[in-house]
């Protein structure tokens, strides 16, 4: 890929992202005022896989500056927290993807990713939020459990499987107009042949789709 297609992907990518989250502020998954489910997760990630971890931190930074400047209400504490989320799910994931690039890569780096970005908002929150809220720490460490744990564990898993339903067909859709110089989409271990290459994996779409089924009645019980 040439420099100058990269930085075109880079930003094309960017604008999705920011677009996904002003979406984002329609779903009705949140947990406080500030805890509000965001689906540009999903496509940094998109981007990390596509194009690699250094692309997925640009836009993480990018997309959170965005944010600072139009729709943010946490001003920088709330930027570093967003680039902190989105590039710690996104980096992690296409790291290890970039090792094994297979449909076993993928999952187990958007596993690891959601376990490291759980326990690093957890950590973040609990040292951090305290002096945004203008509350005692032990308020926050109380909402620990009961409030950050279960947001980040819901978000994290509905942005997995949401990569796992859009990567194939974006990747065909960015060939198509020239934004990718060749294919990085997931490898089959079975080597399926090049015309089906970017066809949907029937057990991706299925688990993706009980996963998003598990966490929207997760989400629907702890609310109740």
């Amino acid at each position: 890929m040439t420099k100058t297609k990269k930085i075109t992907t880079i930003g094309m990518l960017s604008a999705v992202a920011y677009l996904f989250t002003l979406i984002g502020h329609f779903i009705p998954i949140s947990f406080t005022d500030f805890l509000r489910y965001d689906p540009k997760d999903a496509i940094i990630v998109l981007a990390g896989l596509s194009i690699g971890p250094v692309s997925a931190f640009v836009i993480s930074v990018i997309v959170a500056f965005l944010e600072l400047v139009t729709i943010s209400t946490t001003g920088l504490i709330g930027f570093a927290m967003n680039i902190i989320s989105s590039a710690a799910f996104a980096c992690i994931a296409s790291l290890v993807y970039a090792k094994f690039k297979s449909i076993r890569g993928a999952v187990a780096g958007l596993v690891l990713s959601s376990a490291a970005t759980v326990i690093l908002m957890l950590l973040w929150n609990y040292l951090v939020t305290p002096l945004y809220m203008g509350v005692p720490r032990e308020a926050v460490a109380s909402m620990l459990v009961p409030v950050f744990l279960p947001f980040n564990v819901i978000k994290c898993c509905l942005n997995s499987a949401l990569v796992m339903l859009i990567y194939k067909p974006c990747v065909q859709a960015m060939r198509r107009v020239g934004l990718m110089g060749r294919a990085r989409a997931v490898k089959e271990e079975n080597d399926a042949p090049q015309k089906k290459q970017y066809s949907p994996h029937p057990i991706s779409v299925l688990i993706s789709i009980w996963v998003i089924a598990v966490m929207i009645a997760l989400f629907v019980t702890l609310k109740n």
